[in-house]
């Protein structure tokens, strides 16, 4: 294990940056899977681009069940790295391993036998929902590596080993670059033949991660407890996280479909080109000061622990004004590799250009949830986001139809529930009640 400050030393900038670093680098790395997709599909065709970026949201709703047990695993293992509670690291592993496979056998059956059917509730018609549907189903059938990264995922923050989770991240990313190559362009398998390589390429990675948190003394199941802890924090994130991916399919479904395949295309280039890469840096700060505050609660540190977000707040608010700089400045040479379609490009920039605005309240709100989540405070979160991101489906179809402004409605649908989002996790974040929080 790195070493690791003193769980009652002050909390430092350098503490934070050294963990967040290679956590946004990680995370980065992660997404480069969805860019990696979208610039072999729109090699391919563009309902095939239009399918994957339709998907992203399903696969972020899947991600959002293996967060059932990821969620709450941080939280507990960051407590018992900063108690030294070996027994309780122990258990915890154990539950994510045994906890990660059953979340993967939901989502196959899901995947297997309803791929068509959730195509089609996106509003998907044609060639592009007979792509999603092969997609979706390559993905949920083949996918227990991607059900068990985010366990280990957040075993190697809550220890501080962000480095790790990197360094196996750059294998994954290396071995998809390699897989797609193979796959799409050598054995022709389209879609297919990416979302083969999406799974395959995480194989050695999740593996090698499972040996480097493997339990001395073996995995270990006993009825303490523990896993009804993990399901008591990781409920809340996986509601929160799928009624997000909800939130998505009905805009999908009811405002975006409707406007035209070139805007389905425009918002899987932006997510993953644009938001893609700047998210993971919020992400990267969050994730580190939950991991600061997590073990400094678990050495009882309650001062320090509220010091961590105060000591992070300058680094993520500079990130989150360089992130509107670059939508704003840097859309279109960013967006043009992606598609060759002008009507594509022009819709992917107006929608990284009206989501410029809210890049620093989206900085500010993953500050809060990194707070909150270190403490393993789920719940107040999802009674944040959940009814805020649920506006965004009346609004947007308020503003894109009656109102006549396109696809530009949805986007400032967005933005305006992202800074109230920003204002009520701040305030819950502030008032520090997490600190107090048994888990």
């Amino acid at each position: 294990m790195a070493h690791l400050p003193s769980p009652t030393a002050p909390v430092t900038a350098w503490e934070i940056a050294r963990i967040a670093l290679p956590a946004t680098a990680s995370a980065l790395l992660n997404n480069a899977f969805r860019v990696i997709d979208q610039l072999a599909a729109g090699a391919v065709s563009t309902p095939a681009q239009a399918a994957i970026g339709s998907c992203t949201f399903v696969l972020i709703a899947a991600y959002g069940l293996h967060q059932l047990i990821a969620g709450g695993v941080g939280p507990l293992a960051a407590r018992a790295e900063g108690a030294k509670d070996e027994r309780l690291a122990s258990t915890v592993v154990s539950v994510a391993l045994f906890g990660s496979l059953g979340t993967w056998v939901i989502f196959a059956l899901i995947a297997g036998f309803g791929a068509e059917m959730v195509a089609a509730l996106l509003g998907l018609e044609g060639e592009t929902a007979t792509q999603a549907a092969t997609f979706l189903r390559t993905i949920g059938v083949y996918g227990l590596p991607l059900a068990v990264a985010p366990s280990l995922d957040a075993i190697f923050v809550a220890r501080g080993q962000t480095g790790r989770m990197m360094a196996l991240q750059v294998s994954a990313v290396l071995g998809n670059v390699v897989l797609n190559q193979v796959f799409i362009h050598h054995l022709g398998m389209g879609v297919q033949g990416a979302a083969l390589a999406t799974v395959l390429s995480r194989l050695p990675s999740t593996l090698l991660g499972i040996w480097l948190v493997w339990p001395a003394g073996g995995l270990r199941w006993v009825n303490d407890g523990t896993l009804r802890r993990v399901l008591n924090v990781g409920s809340p994130v996986f509601l929160n996280t799928v009624a997000y991916a909800s939130v998505y399919f009905l805009l999908l479904r009811y405002t975006i479909s409707p406007l035209g395949p070139e805007v389905n295309a425009a918002l899987g280039i932006g997510f993953s080109a644009l938001e893609g890469v700047t998210y993971p840096c919020f992400l990267g700060l969050s994730l580190a000061v939950g991991s600061v505050v997590g073990r400094r609660l678990g050495a009882g540190d309650l001062h320090e622990a509220r010091r961590a977000p105060r000591v992070a707040l300058p680094m993520i608010t500079a990130i989150g004004v360089g992130a509107a700089l670059v939508f704003w400045f840097g859309a279109r040479p960013i967006c043009a590799p992606f598609t060759t379609d002008p009507v594509v490009l022009d819709a992917a920039v107006t929608y990284a250009r009206a989501l410029a605005w809210s890049q620093p309240t989206v900085a500010w709100e993953a500050l809060a949830e990194g707070v909150l989540l270190g403490a393993g405070a789920s719940g107040p979160i999802l009674r944040l986001s959940a009814p805020l991101n649920a506006l965004r489906v009346p609004i947007g179809w308020l503003l894109a139809f009656p109102c006549g402004m396109g696809a530009a409605g949805v986007w400032w649908a967005i933005n305006l529930t992202s800074l109230l989002k920003a204002l009520l996790k701040g305030w819950a974040a502030r008032r520090g009640t997490w600190a107090e929080m048994r888990i």
